[in-house]
């Protein structure tokens, strides 16, 4: 099927000003000022957005796909997400995680859960492992999973600084590291240990010295919920500059304090000099939001949802940020750290992931390697247990 969206302020995420784009099956043909002439034979679907903004399909770097929770007993764990709870919010690419539950989850159902969010019409990946040293792995080795599993592109989520982690000494942080990194330059993938951060007072003093004591590039070491409480934020903001890649998490309203928005973060980590290309912004889509008092017992929580995304892109432009700058740690720079060199972008030969924005920044189409799945803000294809 080839798709004519036509009179469109494009985005990739760099602005381009009017024009048309067209799409081919699953790839973009063709981006330009000019419309291109279509025989009536190719039976080609053509779309006037009329001067509607169209960006890259967002991309979520870090969802629990199987569902996340489990902290406080079987009752507590989340169902694994359907495909519309990504589409609706305008992603169309997402790398699963496991978090604190990664015995009764694993690399094998976060790898099954990756090819069925494929086969629905989503992009996925997923990292191997979860909170807990040794990791949870298919293969045995972090290393054979990243080589030998294709939606395996890295490590993740490793918790440090946290109550819930396993507390990894340097040397064992140091070899899971060597493992993604070197198992990255075999296969082109990312090769990343992506690391949840806690509220802990070590705050991101482990990834500091291991950047200080080995050769593997910083870029390797890449930390999530960085502005989850202030004083962390700081120390992400100063870890960036050896040239780590940092993640904020666009939490709910309710769940920001006593940290930051990621709108916020992103500010501020420009405002101070951070290089703004290596900063992205995830949801935690399908995972559990607690909070622990001082004896770590729960004393509230949520479920995360890509729904944040589309919001914090909203709060961004409205607190004056334009357009194309915000789009990037959604899209450009996720699509960069973790390697995925057809997404993120609006280019000949690029995946045809777009999303269609009205006047207020809210999502009205979208399409995920070519076809639609949202129109006009409605969802047109769900996945199999969605519909019973």
């Amino acid at each position: 099927m080839l798709r004519l969206i036509k009179n469109a302020h494009l985005y990739s995420p760099a602005p381009f000003g009017l024009g048309h784009i067209l799409t081919a099956g699953e790839r973009i043909i063709y981006v330009g000022s000019v419309a291109p002439e279509l025989p009536d034979q190719l039976q080609a679907e053509v779309i006037d957005v009329d001067g509607a903004a169209v960006v890259p399909g967002l991309i979520d770097g870090h969802a629990h796909i199987t569902g996340g929770g489990g902290e406080t007993g079987p009752a507590s764990r989340v169902p694994p997400m359907v495909l519309s709870s990504f589409t609706r919010a305008g992603v169309t690419s997402v790398i699963g995680v496991l978090g604190t539950d990664d015995l009764t989850r694993n690399t094998q159902t976060l790898v099954q859960q990756a090819c069925g969010l494929r086969a629905e019409g989503l992009s996925a990946w997923c990292h191997t492992g979860g909170y807990h040293v040794p990791l949870t792995t298919l293969t045995g080795s972090v290393r054979g999973d990243i080589v030998f599993l294709d939606p395996v592109i890295g490590v993740g989520e490793l918790a440090i600084s946290d109550h819930r982690s396993s507390q990894p000494t340097l040397d064992e942080f140091l070899r899971i590291a060597s493992e993604a990194h070197v198992a990255g330059l075999m296969t082109g993938k990312a090769g990343i240990v992506h690391c949840h951060m806690g509220d802990g007072e070590r705050g991101l003093s482990m990834l500091e010295q291991a950047i200080a004591a080995c050769e593997i590039p910083a870029r390797v070491f890449n930390p999530t919920h960085v502005n989850r409480n202030k004083p962390l934020f700081e120390q992400a903001v100063a870890l960036a500059r050896h040239g780590c890649y940092i993640d904020a998490t666009a939490f709910p309203c309710e769940h920001i304090e006593p940290g930051i928005s990621a709108s916020e973060a992103y500010i501020q980590f420009r405002d101070l000099g951070g290089n703004a290309d290596r900063f992205t912004i995830s949801s935690d889509g399908g995972g559990c939001l607690p909070a622990f008092d001082r004896d770590g017992n729960l004393t509230r929580f949520g479920v995360g949802l890509s729904d944040t995304l589309p919001e914090t892109l909203r709060d961004l432009t409205d607190r004056g940020v334009s357009l194309s700058e915000a789009l990037a740690p959604l899209t450009s720079n996720v699509a960069d750290l973790l390697k995925l060199p057809r997404k993120g972008r609006l280019k000949v030969g690029m995946d045809a992931d777009l999303v269609v924005l009205d006047e207020n920044t809210v999502v009205r189409h979208v399409m995920a390697r070519g076809e639609w799945h949202v129109r006009d803000g409605q969802i047109v294809q769900r996945g199999m247990y969605e519909q019973v």
